[in-house]
């Protein structure tokens, strides 16, 4: 199995950048690889995917502003974050899965077995 561990998150006013890392302890190139956040009463949802391969996809909502990456030699998976708004504000999870259905439906919750206890992003107006 693999562990993954998120840091990075903070405080930003409206329009500012933030980078979140997650660090796994294994290679990540042999898993899926997503991020995904969580508000206050609302579900988490998927906000950016890199399969194994390294293709990535993004949650429309994020699109054209947050950018996902991964340093196979660090085991690291990057989150570039952009042009943020408050409704990005969330706390946000790294997950893996070696599960085969993560390459159909990346940003989807069900495949991922592998999560991290998350990082807290805030953004102000």
């Amino acid at each position: 199995q693999v562990h993954v561990v998120e840091s990075g998150g903070g405080s930003v006013q409206s329009g500012g950048s933030l980078r979140l890392s997650c660090a796994a302890s294994d290679t990540v190139n042999n898993y899926c690889m997503g991020w995904f956040r969580q508000a206050p009463g609302k579900e988490r949802e998927g906000v950016a995917s890199m399969r194994s391969d390294g293709s990535t996809g993004y949650a429309i909502s994020v699109k054209g502003r947050f950018t996902i990456s991964r340093d196979n030699v660090k085991n690291t998976l990057y989150l570039q974050m952009n042009s943020l708004k408050p409704e990005d504000t969330a706390m946000y999870y790294c997950a893996a899965s070696r599960s085969g259905s993560c390459y159909n439906h990346p940003l989807s919750l069900y495949p991922y077995t592998y999560w991290g206890q998350g990082t807290q992003v805030t953004v102000s107006s």
